[in-house]
């Protein structure tokens, strides 16, 4: 303590000389792009065809008891709710792009060149069309790189990581995490030149997005539609995916910041708009608007930046005018309207807004064939909306119910060929407006046993309802009386949240457990995009596999194909999962419960071989040693439990516990000769462990030279760069090293992944920085030939599979 004081007063001293400042890692990004997420046709996994069966893929796990109080566990289960930060991603890798003239020939789709994703391509030319020089240069939503210039990259390290002294006597380096005096002790190998004005390059390795798991359908609408491409077009957290299920190909739209929240296709089937949540970055959280062409993957213009205050629910273009205008709602207080014309300058014009309801607007939409004919609806409502010859003003006439047939929600509208207006509601009734109507000419009551959350009108004229809690699927006639076609989901798969026309006579079904759907009447629906329908915070990758295993806290676990983009299984643990690992030759699983439970599991009958328990709250992290003799498991309890492991992973008897933290355990790192442990806790402290003695190293100076097997604690000597100037911690969720030592990732709780050069010993560390996800990065692994990496998002349900490339 008394050598960390002289050496903030030599610091102090010494910082008025100064004659070069550089700014901390948080902003010390390289002007690569974020991503290409152009995905290859799958190869089989090799032991795919094994495992895979229809049969098998939602079976629940099937405990096996103990027989002797040694082998199981005598405290008691006392379930805790573990409550963690969400805040939403800033993604600084920008879509450098470009505007292009937009034009509603189908015949673009095919002499335009299909792009992979929005950083597949950087212009730099200007141009009346470039809607890069109308943004500041020094924001994220730009869509040119922030530091894309040399005045920007000058400008990005003029400050170091805030408070940091290097004592060379002592060969340590002393700095401040979240107000906590840290001392990090430099390896014997770094001594005679270690210098904290160093600056640490990025890698040549940068990551591109490959592959996104997952669909948001939750809390979602009308977010699946088919192109002309033959992909079809959804989103989940802050990507737009347009997937070819024949092809097995995913393309990824990357512009936005935060999640993305709605989704509209041009009249044309070219142009897509997609509207943006608000976040908490005053300047690239901000609520927006993006139009973009779905084949280039360029941004055309930029809504509503600076206008919109709140989220963004719903997008409609025009139709009757061949997509002239554009509608957003913004969900504020009175959930404001706007029309814009959208193709007016790179920002768009906005024409006219008004007050929409003070009730939830679940829905808005442009008349097909009625210029300037708006229908919005949601709680207790439907409005109809005019725009007047003039062109700058809205009117509105509430729609009218019979009194005792008025829902509390109205959930869908749709239009039929003939101009009608239908909806449905929470009663599972359809009401039929009319055209030129506002009020109901026709109801067709109890259509389904609960809320209708879609109505689809196919190419033919009829008309397809979704079930939100039915999970049923009806078809009627263009006159509107049922065909005796119907379907339904299995329960597994959730309700239906959309329905949108397919292939021929095929339908793509959304559901709320974020899944969707493909089939037809005839031949039934099969599941074509899997997805986790709660918070996931358990990843484990398979040590000689392609293979990787994820578990959230819906209690569902999946163990995903890398090469074919499949869920190879899942199953049903009956518990929330927090934490994974795989044994060291593969064989076994091991998941951590929030609970205390910890399961064992072989990872191909899915046979549980035991179940423990380690107190009563979660288990944050667990780890095998090297020699896959010992485990260690890091609890929010503040403790470290260590155990035995015998019989091929398969039985386990408690060594001890390393009890010295004072707050929960976040990471852990087993030693390379499987020794020594080193661990983080919640509140940002680092500590040693001798693990066979379950006792706390109390000289940490002694273990500067200890070569570590993985590296997942967030704060060590070896990832000083890591921390931005002035952070408070929270931001660093999680990290992870490849295996060949070249390179660590980091996850925050903003979204961002960030790819240093490892080891990471310098407070001036220059790296790349990837978005995609709009929550906190909770997990972070490479595969086993460290060719991919793969991240999980909390709050946003999503996996995704980054390639690491060196181009």
């Amino acid at each position: 303590r008394a050598s960390y004081a002289s050496n903030r007063e030599r610091y102090g001293q010494r910082v008025l000389r100064r004659s070069a400042l550089y700014q901390s890692t948080g902003s010390l990004h390289s002007d690569g792009h974020s991503s290409n997420s152009m995905s290859p046709a799958p190869s089989p996994s090799p032991t795919h065809n094994q495992i895979r069966s229809k049969n098998n893929n939602n079976s629940n796990i099937n405990v096996k008891q103990f027989s002797t109080p040694s082998q199981r566990p005598h405290q008691s289960l006392i379930p805790q709710d573990v409550h963690h930060m969400s805040t939403h991603n800033h993604i600084s890798n920008h879509n450098n792009n470009r505007s292009s003239s937009l034009s509603g020939s189908m015949t673009n789709l095919t002499n335009s060149k299909k792009w992979n994703s929005t950083s597949d391509f950087r212009d730099h030319s200007p141009g009346p069309n470039n809607v890069q020089r109308r943004m500041p240069s020094g924001s994220l939503l730009s869509l040119r790189s922030p530091f894309g210039s040399q005045q920007n990259l000058d400008r990005s390290h003029r400050h170091g990581t805030k408070d940091a002294v290097y004592n060379p006597d002592e060969g340590s380096v002393s700095m401040y995490v979240r107000g906590r005096p840290t001392q990090l002790f430099v390896p014997s190998s770094y001594s005679e030149y270690y210098s904290l004005s160093k600056v640490s390059p990025a890698p040549p390795q940068k990551l591109k997005l490959e592959w996104v798991y997952g669909y948001r359908g939750r809390d979602a609408r009308s977010n699946l539609y088919l192109l002309p491409t033959g992909e079809m077009i959804y989103f989940v957290a802050a990507v737009v995916v347009l997937y070819n299920s024949e092809e097995q190909t995913q393309r990824h739209y990357l512009g936005h910041t935060e999640d993305v929240k709605c989704l509209a296709v041009h009249p044309n089937k070219l142009v897509i708009a997609t509207g943006q949540s608000s976040g908490h970055d005053r300047r690239d959280g901000r609520p927006h608007v993006r139009v973009w062409n779905s084949v280039s993957m360029l941004t055309i213009h930029i809504l509503g930046l600076g206008d919109f205050e709140k989220s963004i629910c719903c997008v409609s273009f025009s139709k009757a005018d061949g997509g002239n205008l554009l509608l957003a709602v913004e969900e504020t207080s009175d959930h404001t309207i706007s029309l814009w014309d959208w193709q007016r300058s790179d920002r768009g014009s906005k024409i006219t807004e008004t007050k929409c309801s003070n009730e939830t607007v679940v829905a808005a939409e442009f008349h097909p064939l009625e210029g300037g004919s708006i229908v919005t609806c949601g709680k207790g409502h439907v409005n109809f909306w005019q725009l007047d010859s003039t062109g700058f003003t809205l009117s509105r006439k509430t729609g009218l119910f019979d009194q005792r047939d008025k829902p509390k929600y109205v959930t869908c509208l749709a239009f039929s060929y003939t101009g009608d207006l239908l909806t449905g509601d929470s009663n599972g009734n359809i009401s039929v407006w009319g055209r030129g109507y506002n009020a109901v000419t026709k109801a067709l009551r109890k259509v389904h046993n609960g809320p209708i959350f879609s109505i689809c009108v196919l190419k033919d004229g009829s008309i397809v309802t979704g079930g939100g809690k039915d999970r049923r699927i009806v078809e009627f006639d263009s006159l509107y009386r049922r065909t005796g076609m119907e379907a339904e989901l299995p329960e597994h798969m959730g309700s239906i949240r959309t329905i949108s026309q397919g292939k021929g006579s095929q339908l793509l079904v959304g559901s709320t457990r974020n899944s969707i759907l493909q089939g037809t009447f005839e031949l039934s629906f099969h599941e074509i995009v899997t997805g986790h329908v709660d918070e996931i915070w358990a990843l484990a990758v398979h040590p000689q596999q392609s293979q990787f295993l994820t578990a959230d806290y819906e209690s569902r676990i999946h163990l995903w194909d890398s090469l074919s983009h499949t869920s190879i299984w899942s199953s049903d643990t009956g518990e929330q999962a927090q934490s994974a690992c795989f044994s060291n030759d593969g064989e076994v699983l091991l998941v951590g419960m929030v609970c205390g439970k910890w399961m064992v599991i072989d990872s191909r009958t899915r046979e549980v071989y035991g179940l423990y328990q380690d107190g009563s709250e979660a288990i944050q992290t667990v780890r095998f040693s090297p020699d896959g003799k010992l485990l260690a498991l890091g609890s929010r309890d503040n403790v470290i439990y260590v155990y035995q492991v015998s019989d091929d992973y398969k039985k386990y008897n408690r060594l001890g516990r390393c009890m010295g933290h004072s707050h929960f355990l976040t990471h852990l790192d087993w030693s390379a000769d499987s020794t020594y442990i080193q661990s983080n806790s919640g509140d940002h402290e680092l500590l040693y462990w001798n693990a066979n003695l379950c006792r706390q190293i109390s000289n940490p100076g002694d273990m500067r030279d200890t070569e570590w097997a993985t590296q997942t604690c967030i704060l060590s000597f070896n990832t000083i760069g890591v921390w931005p100037e002035s952070i408070d911690g929270t931001d660093l969720v999680s990290a992870s090293r490849s295996h060949n030592k070249k390179l660590l990732v980091t996850g925050d709780d903003v979204g961002k992944i960030k790819t240093f050069a490892y080891p990471v010993t310098q407070p001036k560390s220059l790296c790349h920085v990837n978005g995609g996800h709009s929550s906190q990065v909770t997990r972070l692994e490479f595969l086993s030939d460290d060719s991919r990496l793969i991240s999980c998002g909390g709050r946003d349900t999503a996996i995704m599979q980054w390639i690491v490339s060196s181009h």
